[in-house]
């Protein structure tokens, strides 16, 4: 007889950033009927934030539920990008298998192995997709191999390194269980899911046992949590225990049970063992809780969260340009935002400092906090930044710091370049291994955080845009004194008005322009590198001085080279200590922290006399 139990299969799907796990997830759900005929579905489904869709990439974890003739399966994409690390950790607590899926063409890369090794601890079976069969220069049985050296290297047990294989290409939507005989639709993955995936290990008799993995938040119902049944059975409406971080028990009523149907939400009178379920109602619920049978108050072992390693200061915008253009400006707004991050972002941390105006907010790495400010600006928020600092440890009065494991792909011709600027960054190198064609080279270092913080941009320019790096947190390592990053001063604006084209002229032999004509700045800002490694305060309002020798239009002929545009993570850390990265929804501006020219003097003056 089969239970509801027996027709479930709970799944993750991790992959690489951009192997196409989001695009086969699409294929998936087309495919299992859920839709009808003349329904809109987006590309890319599963990424439903704006930043996501923009961006290609998946931050935050969703589930969707798919059905294949009477099973379900639950599916969960998982974020690819160690940043979202905390996410991963946590959903493999949810699944009883893994879909791995690995590019035909780039094969094993990097996030592969930090995600898949996670998988492969917490006991799940790996079900391996050889995804992107359509590339012309596809290599499946040599990804194949990659995949179990991999698996063996990670410490695969034998049932593990048994894994089936599907070769798929999620843009045709076809799968096969051979590569030499092209599939037709998406019925070889979805029995490889069946067959090979067990069904959840779990009590549905028993009293109820339900922890939260991930959470939510809605402006209507509060705080949502999402995680898998492990016991029992869960109702709308009843009253249960909830068992908190700290082992403290308080009462608490189920006001809405939702379960997945397709990418909706909906809404359940009960669910049983072994399913994802959504949870409203509980508004103190913290990811790793319990909740429990009233009577009988179990607690399932806490899920570790993963500690912060950077952080960084958030403040009200106090720039001569403040209000402008934003329409959330106030420290009581930014207050209430930080805060409301924090009821669904668990790797996050906010504090209150001594100024009203100041906040400090700690997270997982620069990625983390630039998706919290891009999102934000497009609120209607306005704030100042200031440089990402790394999280010190003090351990037996020793200085403890992150360190990083830092994977490169670069062509051998910029491997010397590479180790020298990672030298500068006190990197350590672990590893060099050329690729067998002998036109990329494989770096593996181990690089203090703070030294990889505004190392992607250098790291582009000198691999002429054609290496790919990757870095996971390692360990807390000693501390490896003063790292050297930016090696060049800055261009200030001594005045406030409108950037003209005569002066930005006359200036280009001093270093690389970040504004263009016509662009506003005022006293103190930021307004291009100066070729030295001083600051220079320079002057880029002036007008040329009309004469009635010469025209007027004379000064449209002027030729500038083009200015450089810093995206906002290249804003956040090119500054340094004494500056910071104003944001406003439509401009980002660099500034000094001491606007006025003899002020900054003084407070320099002062600081080295100290």
């Amino acid at each position: 007889m089969h239970t509801e139990t027996t027709r479930m299969r709970n799944v993750a799907i991790v992959a690489h950033v951009d192997h196409g796990k989001t695009s086969l997830v699409d294929q998936l759900l087309r495919q299992s009927g859920l839709f009808r005929d003349n329904e809109q579905v987006n590309e890319r489904a599963m990424d439903s934030n704006d930043l996501e869709r923009e961006r290609g990439i998946t931050i935050l974890a969703k589930t969707t539920s798919i059905p294949y003739k009477d099973y379900r399966i639950n599916l969960v994409d998982t974020p690819g990008h160690a940043d979202f690390s905390g996410e991963v950790e946590r959903i493999v607590k949810m699944v009883d298998g893994v879909l791995l899926v690995v590019d035909a063409f780039e094969g094993v890369m990097p996030q592969t192995r930090f995600v898949l090794e996670k998988a492969l601890s917490a006991g799940l079976v790996p079900v391996v997709v050889v995804n992107k069969m359509d590339r012309p220069n596809a290599r499946p049985l040599e990804v194949i191999d990659e995949v179990l050296d991999l698996l063996i290297d990670l410490g695969a047990n034998e049932e593990q390194l048994e894994f089936p294989v599907v070769y798929t290409s999620a843009i045709q939507g076809t799968a096969t269980n051979d590569p030499a005989v092209p599939g037709e639709n998406m019925v070889p993955l979805f029995e490889a899911i069946i067959d090979h995936i067990p069904e959840p290990d779990v009590d549905p008799t028993g009293p109820l046992q339900w922890q939260v993995t991930m959470l939510d938040y809605n402006d209507y119902l509060g705080r949502i949590g999402i995680g898998r049944i492990a016991r029992g059975v869960l109702r709308q409406g009843e009253t249960v225990a909830l068992i908190q971080r700290d082992g403290t028990v308080v009462q608490r009523r189920i006001v809405k049970l939702f379960a997945h149907q397709g990418l909706r939400r909906i809404e359940v009178e009960s669910a049983t063992a072994g399913d994802i379920v959504a949870v409203a109602g509980i508004p103190e619920i913290m990811v790793g809780e319990t909740v429990a049978d009233v009577n009988v108050p179990e607690a399932l072992p806490l899920l570790r969260i993963d500690e912060p390693t950077l952080e960084m200061t958030f403040r009200v915008n106090d720039s001569p340009f403040a209000g402008q253009d934003g329409t959330h400006v106030t420290s009581r707004k930014l207050r209430e935002r930080l805060f409301q991050e924090l009821e669904s972002d668990v790797s996050l941390r906010v504090e209150e400092t001594e100024d009203a105006d100041v906040f400090l907010v700690a997270s997982r790495g620069e990625l983390h906090l630039s998706i919290l400010i891009e999102t934000m600006r497009r609120e209607g928020y306005e704030l100042a930044v200031s440089r990402p600092h790394v999280i010190l440890r003090e351990e037996n009065g020793r200085k403890l710091e992150p360190i990083e494991e830092f994977v490169a792909d670069v062509p051998s011709d910029a491997v010397g370049s590479i180790i020298e600027a990672l030298g500068y960054r006190k990197g350590e190198m672990v590893n060099l291994q050329p690729s067998e064609q002998g036109d990329m080279t494989r770096l593996v270092f181990h690089v203090p955080t703070r030294g990889l913080i505004g190392f992607r941009t250098e790291f582009l320019t000198l691999t002429k845009g054609y290496g790919t790096m990757h870095h996971r947190f390692h360990e807390y390592g000693e501390w490896r004194g003063a790292v050297t990053t930016r090696r060049q001063g800055v261009l200030v604006s001594m005045d406030t008005g409108d950037a003209t084209a005569y002066s930005l002229g006359n200036l280009e032999d001093r270093g690389t322009m970040f504004v263009t004509p016509g662009t506003p700045v005022y006293e103190g800002m930021i307004v291009g590198e100066h070729t030295r490694e001083n600051d220079l305060t320079v002057n880029v309002t002036k007008a040329k001085h009309q004469s009635n020798v010469r025209s007027a239009t004379k000064d449209e002929t002027v030729r500038l080279k083009a200015a450089r545009t810093l995206s906002l993570e290249e804003s956040m850390t090119y500054i340094e200590d004494d500056e910071l990265c104003e944001i406003t929804p439509h401009a980002i501006r660099l500034r000094k922290r001491i606007l006025n020219k003899s002020e900054r003097e003084r407070a320099q003056k002062k600081k080295r006399q100290d």
